[in-house]
């Protein structure tokens, strides 16, 4: 017999409780822990099943993100017997959902992660760090609706932490922000301070920046398969192939993601504005509400890159976020306007 979940151990609060009353006598409920292909695991408080989706989700789905996804609470048939498959019957409202373009020339979003309250962004402090891919999951963070924390990993492997710390600074606007050390323990106990029981983190970042090696040093086990960075470039080598949920000793819950080559937003235009704050601010001064930033007079942006107090490269990233972020924005509405086009032509049914 499997373990046996409390749903509250595993981040369930009083704001599901009336969504599911409807279902409570007909159903189960429960937390998707791992997605394989066509398969999830789910943790319930009757313990760990497999589950697949039911023929009307797969039949009514427009896309990627009507399935169910890694931290998503799902609707289930009964369970009587846990070394039996049971069907998903719908998904909870998600209260946060970090999420990306799929990689390749589709428009689909691909959700790393539902119902999360901690985004921990990690970047090592070697060859990986980079502060425009920072900036980039700063603002996707934001659009999560989870709380975005910066986790610098690897700084036993740099000497000029103080440097890469001030570089950062400019970008974070309130995020907190704390250098990880595996190999001399440091930084964990600060980790541990954002966990307790219900609260849900997720490890996103590149491959290889050490997300799993925290997640060993959370759970007190090396229960995530990890590797030694490579002595090639110090780049450190993937290894988590799944979204996975783990349910933490201590309390918590942590999702380990797999690294992102790709992040390709989606439409993030307001987060753009959240995670940007300093060239928005900098915008209201402008002479002209409408301004460009390029040929106008008197535009405080423009002036701000000149004396310095604004990077040039910041702004050019700003820029380039904007207009992945309105190209997105435009093919999404026209895949939204293509798929009403072909459901409204489906002849209607008629009564005989």
């Amino acid at each position: 017999m499997t373990k046996k979940f409390n749903l509250y151990d595993l981040g369930w609060n009083e704001s599901f409780e009336q969504e599911i009353e409807q279902y409570s006598d007909s159903y189960s409920i429960g937390r998707v822990a791992v997605e394989y292909r066509n398969l999830y695991k789910v943790y319930t408080e009757e313990g760990e099943v497999l589950a697949s989706v039911s023929g009307k989700m797969i039949g009514s789905a427009a896309g990627r993100e009507d399935y169910p996804a890694v931290g998503d609470w799902v609707i289930l048939d009964k369970i009587k017997d846990q070394d039996d498959r049971t069907i998903i019957r719908g998904i909870l409202e998600r209260k946060s959902k970090f999420s990306r373009k799929i990689a390749g020339n589709s428009f689909e979003e691909q959700i790393i992660a539902a119902n999360i309250d901690i985004a921990f962004l990690c970047m090592s402090l070697n060859n990986n760090f980079n502060l425009r891919r920072l900036e980039r999951y700063i603002t996707m963070a934001w659009d999560s609706g989870s709380r975005p924390v910066v986790l610098l990993t690897k700084s036993d492997l740099c000497d000029g932490i103080d440097e890469k710390l001030e570089q950062i600074s400019d970008i974070l606007f309130g995020i907190d922000v704390h250098c990880i050390s595996c190999v001399n323990k440091s930084g964990i106990t600060e980790i541990r301070s954002y966990m307790e029981k219900g609260i849900t983190v997720a490890f996103i970042g590149s491959s290889g920046v050490g997300k799993s090696t925290i997640i060993n040093e959370l759970i007190g086990e090396i229960r995530q398969f990890t590797q030694e960075v490579s002595s090639i470039g110090e780049k450190g080598r993937h290894t988590t192939t799944n979204r996975e949920l783990i349910l933490l000793p201590e309390g918590g819950v942590v999702i380990d993601t797999p690294g992102m080559r790709e992040l390709h937003v989606l439409d993030v235009s307001d987060s753009i504005d959240t995670a940007f704050k300093d060239i928005e601010e900098l915008s209201l001064r402008c002479k002209f509400s409408d301004c460009t930033h390029s040929s106008e007079p008197k535009c405080a942006v423009k002036e701000a890159i000149k004396n310095g107090t604004l990077s040039k490269k910041r702004y050019e990233s700003y820029v380039k976020l904007k207009k992945e972020a309105e190209y997105m924005d435009r093919k999404l509405n026209r895949k939204a306007e293509l798929q009403h086009r072909k459901s409204s032509k489906k002849p209607s049914k008629v009564s005989r």
